[in-house]
């Protein structure tokens, strides 16, 4: 049975272990965006020893490029951007202590596994609600990677910020358990 459940960054353990694939969050606090190009500095500087641009723990990434501020507004259009491409990188961050992603589209089964030993979760945020997302941004700031243009790395202060868990700490996958309910149901049409 899903639930709703408001949370606030950084993410904990206890906290996560609650949360159930299905489930619809509301995430306020900061979360980090971050697409491929971002993802690769980030790794390159975990190779070299260097510190992250931002403290990992506990944290959240978006994988977004948003488009410019109108005037007035911290941000622009901020829709998800497809997951899988973040998959090279994903285990590494994850060990290094990140404790959700967001974005659109499944995951890797070595990503999965990543969620499942470092009790990480993975969240969709609805493609083609980028407007509507944008709403529950309320600050935004480049801290990282200005080069990269709208992938550079953002620090995004958010309010209810809605998603839907779609892998969580227990090795549940939300895709997976719709496509066997829908296999179920629809033999009832036939």
């Amino acid at each position: 049975m899903t639930q709703e459940v408001e949370v606030i960054t950084p993410l904990t353990d206890d906290i996560l272990e609650k949360i159930q694939s299905g489930d619809r969050l509301y995430i306020s606090g900061v979360i980090y965006t971050g697409r491929d190009a971002a993802h690769d500095r980030m790794i390159q500087a975990l190779d070299a020893g260097e510190q992250l641009p931002f403290d990992i723990q506990g944290q959240a990434i978006f994988f977004v490029g948003p488009t410019p501020a109108r005037p007035g507004r911290p941000i622009g259009a901020a829709g998800p951007t497809t997951s899988y491409r973040m998959d090279p990188y994903s285990p590494r961050l994850l060990e290094a202590g990140l404790k959700a992603m967001i974005g659109k589209g499944p995951r890797g089964k070595e990503v999965r596994d990543a969620m499942v030993k470092h009790k990480a979760i993975y969240c969709m945020a609805t493609g083609g609600a980028a407007a509507i997302l944008s709403q529950c941004i309320k600050k935004a700031e480049i801290i990282a990677y200005e080069d990269l243009g709208p992938e550079a790395v953002r620090r995004l202060e958010v309010e209810r910020f809605p998603v839907i868990c779609i892998n969580d700490v227990h090795g549940n996958d939300q895709y997976e358990t719709a496509r066997r309910e829908y296999a179920l149901e629809s033999k009832y049409f036939d």
